[in-house]
């Protein structure tokens, strides 16, 4: 793993949940989207964190247009030479 700006491998004084990060981080997913989760369920319990997901389409249905706005939002790098296929998976991986 690499080191934070402190020089050790602790995920950083804002992660609330190191063990969830950790587990988090194992299946593959982003430093930023692991805080996000391992925070959320430091704030309440883990079990109610995934039941209380938002309701949004998948992105297969939306716009290239709506793809290329959440990908600017999320400062997606490159996105405005990506496919609607290249975009889904930026966002995925983000």
């Amino acid at each position: 793993m690499p080191t934070n700006s402190n020089g050790n491998d602790e995920p950083g004084p804002s992660v609330k949940d190191d063990e969830l990060y950790e587990k988090l981080r194992d299946e593959g997913n982003s430093k930023e989207k692991s805080a996000r989760i391992a925070n959320a369920a430091a704030s309440s319990s883990r079990s109610e964190v995934g039941s209380r997901g938002g309701s949004s389409p998948a992105y297969e249905d939306w716009t290239v247009e709506e793809l290329r706005e959440r990908a600017s939002e999320l400062e997606v790098e490159g996105r405005s030479s990506m496919t609607k296929d290249e975009l889904i998976d930026a966002l995925r991986e983000h």
